[in-house]
């Protein structure tokens, strides 16, 4: 495996509508030409990664402190170094400091972030540098056949594909709102759906049914963080919709592999990173299967307060108001979780995960910030100019009014 050299350095910065700069990262700042050095630089060795930040992160002249800076989920720590005023630098190893990897048709992508989190100094209580996060890519073209299952991939950035023995995959995709494309930004405001489609690629296999059977969401990859938020639950139940608003499975599946559902989305309270990660159990059964209370879709309706499923007998949701679903029927003869295992050799379930999903603020922010447009201020200008106008000429009409009605005595006194 030899580095390709191929980067992707995107720069989140908190309270930042500016998520990701597509070329290698130059910060210019307050109007400020770019420095003459990438702010961040990061070199894919064979088996390290190496990552040097200069002081001068935001190219303000403030330079941060290298106590603030850590690389991964980890938090590994920079090396120490004599020089106070150089640059600060990480060397770790590829599969270190909670790094994850994505197999892909073509790359291995190792994926990590460097993290800038400004800490008060001594007794004071204010920061004068923001928080800021530099997600990092390492991609590493692929020679030969490598299987997923012996690099354990964990989590990948807006999604997660797991493929399994005899090509059977699963993926968790955010999708637009029109279902028609995968949505390449994974920014929200508060008050919008995600919209999520779960699919199974099963090669050469019969058709399978596939079910979400499970989703948590965490602020971090780790589906047992806290805090977390449970979306489904019960085999299927779509708990989330309980609250009302936009959560719920569609219907008609496009086809029996795939699944699309969409959430209310959300953000934790009194948690500053501002992002989610949503983690899916998935499973698949044969197509021709019946649906039950182990497999199933069902989701919740405020209006006539019941549960309804996107397929098979209603009955199949009733056990989602208690929570007791893990029990088939006694004439299917099977304990809990059994239903599903009806061929061998082929994994039939996964866990899935996707993120992270960021949001701006809420939805009333983004129509301020669609007033203050160039389009907008261009039509207000306009406006204003107008105002402007016809204010003069009732001006220069007034005027012209009062010196016809002054001329007639003007010429009474000259004679």
């Amino acid at each position: 495996m030899e580095p390709s050299g191929g980067l992707l350095v995107c720069l989140v910065l908190w309270g930042s509508a500016k998520l990701c700069c597509p070329q290698p990262l130059q910060l210019s700042w307050q109007g400020r030409p770019h420095p003459p050095d990438p702010a961040v630089e990061v070199q894919c060795l064979e088996a390290q990664l190496v990552v040097v930040v200069h002081r001068d992160l935001f190219g303000t002249g403030k330079l941060v402190r290298p106590s603030d800076l850590t690389l991964g989920p980890e938090g590994c720590k920079p090396l120490v170094s004599k020089d106070t005023d150089g640059p600060v630098k990480f060397e770790v190893g590829l599969h270190q400091c909670g790094s994850s990897v994505q197999v892909t048709d073509d790359a291995l992508v190792y994926s990590t972030f460097l993290l800038h989190e400004p800490r008060p100094v001594g007794n004071l209580s204010i920061v004068r540098t923001n928080r800021a996060k530099v997600p990092i890519e390492c991609r590493y073209p692929r020679h030969g056949n490598v299987s997923s299952r012996a690099i354990l991939p964990t989590w990948v950035p807006f999604r997660t594909t797991v493929s399994a023995e005899e090509r059977l995959a699963f993926s968790l995709r955010l999708m637009e709102q029109s279902w028609s494309a995968e949505k390449l930004s994974p920014t929200f405001y508060l008050g919008e759906a995600a919209h999520l489609q779960a699919e199974v690629r099963t090669g050469s296999h019969l058709p399978l049914q596939l079910y979400v059977d499970h989703c948590v969401a965490t602020p971090t990859p780790d589906q047992n963080a806290s805090p977390h938020h449970t979306i489904v639950d019960f085999h299927g139940c779509l708990v989330d919709g309980l609250a009302g608003g936009l959560s719920a499975f569609h219907a008609p599946r496009p086809g029996p592999g795939t699944l699309r559902f969409t959430v209310d989305m959300f953000h934790f309270a009194n948690d500053s990173r501002n992002m989610i990660y949503i983690t899916c159990h998935l499973k698949v059964t044969p197509a021709h299967q019946v649906p039950d209370q182990l497999h199933k879709a069902c989701s919740f309706n405020k209006s006539s307060n019941s549960w309804s499923p996107i397929e098979g007998a209603a009955d199949i949701c009733k056990c989602c108001d208690k929570g007791d679903c893990d029990m088939l029927p006694a004439a299917a003869g099977q304990g809990p979780r059994s239903a599903s295992r009806s061929r061998r050799h082929v994994i039939e379930e996964a866990d899935v995960t996707l993120g992270p999903l960021i949001f701006l603020g809420e939805a009333a922010d983004r129509s301020t910030a669609r007033w203050a447009s160039p389009a907008h201020t261009s039509v207000a200008l306009g406006l204003g100019l107008a105002a402007i106008g016809v204010l003069t000429l009732a001006a220069a009409f007034l005027a012209l009014t009062r010196k016809w009605h002054t001329a007639p005595h003007s010429v009474s006194l000259s004679e």
